[in-house]
């Protein structure tokens, strides 16, 4: 089992940055994919950006160029740096981790992280 902790949000200016923090406890070592998706009350969750255990990386458009995700694999945590950061980026931000274990996947979310870009 996986339980993801995260930390680094909360609330800044149209233009601002922000550093989002994930990281992994419990059986930690079959993670393959770290990541980090947002949803706004009332939408669907959507990926913001991932990176696999081999430092492939998948970003959303609207993020592309604003956004950085790294991923330390020895203590299994994901950053994301967030850059220009706009209004509409304003959601509930959530850590996720796919495990393979025994041939088997799972899906794991952290509790979530606010965070709020004021014009």
């Amino acid at each position: 089992q996986v339980q993801l902790v995260e930390s680094g949000g909360g609330l800044v200016q149209a233009g601002g940055s922000l550093t989002l923090s994930c990281a992994a406890s419990g059986r930690r070592f079959s993670i393959t994919t770290m990541g980090w998706y947002r949803q706004v009350t009332g939408n669907a969750r959507e990926l913001v950006a991932t990176v696999s255990s081999g430092g492939d990386t998948d970003y959303a458009d609207f993020v592309k160029g604003r956004f950085t995700i790294s991923r330390d694999n020895a203590k299994v945590t994901v950053v994301l740096h967030m850059n220009s950061l706009e209004p509409e980026d304003t959601a509930v931000y959530y850590c996720n981790a796919l495990e393979s274990y025994y041939n088997r996947r799972y899906n794991y979310w952290g509790q979530g992280t606010q965070v709020t870009v004021s014009s």
